[in-house]
Parts: C-alpha cells; structure tokens; sequence
C-alpha cells in the first residue's frame, strides 16, 4: 500500500439505501472533493461542519445533491484529512462519485486500509482496531456493547497496567546491567519474584478471561435431540419466540435439521431442531436419524427432550446419559399432562405448549453454555489471537521464575523477560528501545 496517497472507497453497505457515503483520506482529500463535486461559490473548509454542494453527471448537470463533511488532521479517524461524501444511497450515484474521485486523483482504498491508516497513524493500537471489525460483524447488541469498548480501549487498558509493570522490571535489571559501575544495586532474586508476581498473574487472569470471550465472540450451537412426537420443534420456537419449525401431532414430522440463532445473555446460540430418534425403515427419515447423530455429536450444548406423559424408553435413557457425561440439559417436556412417571433430580419440568418452566430453562441452558465462566462486563478479550499470544507470555515468565530459582546472570533471565514482552507487543505496538532507556533513565539518577 502506498500510505501517502489520498485514498476513496464506498463506506456504506452494498446495495440500495436511503443514504450513501463515499469517504476520502489523505493529503489530498480536500482537492479530490472539490474537484469531484460542484462546491458553493466561496466555500470554505471549515473543519467538522457539513455543508450541500452538487455532484455533476458527464454531461455536468446535476445528478445529485451531496453533504459534505470535513475532518482535519489529526482529528480524524484515520488522522489525516479526512471528506465524507453523503448522498442518496442509489449505487449507480455511489459508483459514478467514486470514479470522478479517482479521476481527481485518489486511489481505491484496499480492505481495511481507512481503519489501517489510524492505527499507523496513533489514532488506534491494535485491540481497538481489531475491536471496530468485531463491532461491524456483531449480531447481538452485547456484542456490539463489548465491541464498543473495545473500541474506546477496555482491553488496552487492562493490559496496559502489566505492560508498565513488566517494562519497569525490565529496566530494572538493565540498569543494574549497565550501570553497575554507578553504584546502582542489582536487584535481589526476591524483589524479581515479587515484581514478577503481578505481571504474571495479570496476564495469566487475562488469558483466562477467553473462555467466556469466545462465547461472546464466536457464539455456540445447541442441538435439540429426543424421540419423536416428544415436543422438539415446540420447545425450539418457544426459545426462538417465533413459528419457525412445523409442528404436528404426527411423529416424524421433521425430517432434516432445522436452524435458527438466538440470543441468550447476550451470547449468540444456534439451536438445531433435530429428527426424532428412533428405528426407522423409512429412507428418508433415516437420513435424517443420521444428520441427527452428526449434529449431536457437534454441538457445543445438548438438549434432550423427554416425553413426561410416555414411560421412558431405552432411547430417552441413552440420551439422558450422553447430557449428562456432556454439556447438557435434560427436559422432562409436557409438564401440563400427567407425568406416566416421576422425572429424574436433573431433569427440567417444562410445557412447550404453556410455556411453562421456559424461564428457567433458559436460565440453565445458558449456564450449561457458559459452563460457569463468570459474566463480564468488559476488559475481557474475545481473539483468539490475543489469547494464544498470551499464553505464550506465560510460559516465558515461567522459565523467567525458573532463572530466578536457578540463580541464572541477569543477563540471561533479561532474555525470558523479553521472550514475554514481544507477545504482549504483538497485542498493544512494539516497544522500542527508547521505551526502556527511558524508563531506566527516569526512574534512577543516572549520569548526575
């Protein structure tokens, strides 16, 4: 990518709307809109106003009417020029705006660059710029909120606290290193485990914070198993609170897999409706007997559905074993008839029909799916990336105690040290070398 180009793209989705945006960034932004669009005599750009000016056809009347909004370096998103171009969102306006700016002398943006350019610009690091990409592809309005901070730094501002903790530890040994012959005392094993401590741990409940990161970020599926007529696809549309699966008093009505997402304490869960399992010699039942066992055999979370008015059969009891030897929830369904027999301690009393018992089944469903991680309200990371990088730190702090224990030169341990930074780096920017010579620098009195 050439990063001093002045660079356009179609910022809005796709297709037809009521509002369309074309956005330029870089040095040139302001000469490309101005001579893309027809701009009021005498018009001047002011920083973070709007104003109406004209986009011109080949034959240079007009073809639409524009509002244009001016952001000046450095605040912008991208922390350059940057001109917004809204319009009527009809995609032939879009397309033709985006040629005329590329006629002005803008480039097209490649995929991310706008987002790129502010984190190479110190607008964002890199969990926030990250965090913009989670919070376009949210589903859930959790999932936009955790997205949202991310944005505004929640997850930069936890690590970050680690980071300094780790540099001043850093520079510690180093000037101990290097300024030795000042009189600075090299620190003890003892005030190296204590420092060590906190960053370890830090990172360590920061890596952990994942397992209900995931969860929010990438959702989970629930497959809903149970012999036929046993009220599978009622139970599936009272969680969806909508008529998605058929449903009959004729057992064997679903045939395939049916899905459908919903939302559950935030988290995205994919419910499948399964065919009831049973012996069949009906060919196409049996197909989806077996699209059944693949989908049980993948889900995430388990739900088994029993007939409570039926007397258990062989079936039910293999399914009530797999739930428990798994994440799962059994659910003793047609509570408002009579039992034909009492159900077992972990099993959930529930009426498809009446809804009733569905609130706390919801309640257990999701504890089954967060199996007891604790919910956040942020500062917990969602990318799998950040926390393979994070236990990677870890296992240098690791070998950093074990030098300490091993009575290893400092030297030597300093390389543990920074083993661990680099991961963390990888997460929040690089640190340089001025990063620790002046945190060495102002934390002793050095060359007085």
């Amino acid at each position: 990518m050439r990063l001093g180009d002045t660079i356009a793209a179609i910022s809005t989705p796709a297709g037809r709307g009521g509002i369309g945006i074309v956005r330029l960034s870089g040095p040139q932004a302001r000469d490309v809109a101005a001579a893309t669009l027809h701009l009021p005599e005498g018009q001047a750009w002011r920083p973070w106003t709007s104003f109406l000016a004209r986009l011109p056809g080949p034959d240079g009347a007009t073809v639409d009417q524009a509002v244009v909004s001016f952001f000046a370096a450095p605040r912008s998103y991208t922390a350059e020029d940057v001109v917004e171009v809204a319009l009527h969102g009809a995609p032939v306006v879009l397309r033709h705006c985006l040629a005329r700016a590329q006629e002005a002398g803008a480039r097209l943006a490649e995929p991310g660059e706008f987002t790129l350019r502010a984190y190479l610009n110190g607008r964002l690091d890199l969990p926030q710029a990250e965090a913009v990409r989670d919070l376009i592809h949210a589903t859930t309005l959790y999932q936009a909120r955790i997205a949202a901070q991310q944005v505004d730094g929640a997850v930069s501002r936890r690590i970050a606290p680690v980071k300094t903790q780790l540099l001043e530890l850093i520079a510690l040994l180093e000037a101990g290193i290097d300024f030795a012959e000042d009189d600075i005392s090299v620190a003890s094993d003892a005030e190296i485990l204590r420092r060590l401590g906190p960053i370890q741990e830090g990172v360590r409940a920061l890596a952990g914070s994942f397992a209900y990161g995931r969860l929010v970020h990438d959702g989970v599926t629930l497959a809903i198993a149970g012999r036929p007529n046993a009220g599978k696809s009622s139970l599936f549309n009272r969680l969806l609170d909508q008529e998605r699966a058929i449903v009959t008093e004729i057992a064997g009505t679903t045939r395939d897999l049916v899905s459908e997402t919903a939302e559950m304490g935030g988290i995205p869960v994919k419910l499948i409706d399964t065919a009831g399992l049973r012996e069949s010699t009906d060919t196409v039942e049996r197909l989806g007997i077996a699209r059944t066992h693949q989908a049980v055999a993948d889900a995430d979370v388990l739900l088994v559905v029993i007939d409570g008015s039926l007397p258990l059969e062989a079936e039910d009891e293999r399914l009530m074993e797999r739930a428990r030897g798994q994440e799962g929830v059994i659910v003793w369904n047609k509570s408002d008839l009579a039992a034909a027999t009492s159900p077992p301690q972990d099993a959930m009393p529930v009426s498809a029909l009446t809804g009733e018992g569905m609130i706390r089944l919801r309640e257990a469903i999701l504890h089954a799916i967060t199996r007891g991680a604790p919910h956040r309200e942020e500062g917990f990371i969602t990318s799998i990336r950040h926390e393979g990088l994070l236990r990677e730190s870890l296992e240098y702090f690791e070998k950093a105690r074990l030098a300490v224990a091993s009575r290893i030169p400092h030297e030597m341990l300093l390389l543990d040290l920074y083993c661990a930074l680099r991961p963390i780096d990888a997460i929040t920017g690089a640190t340089t070398a001025d990063d620790i010579l002046n945190r060495i620098f102002s934390t002793f009195c050095i060359g007085k």
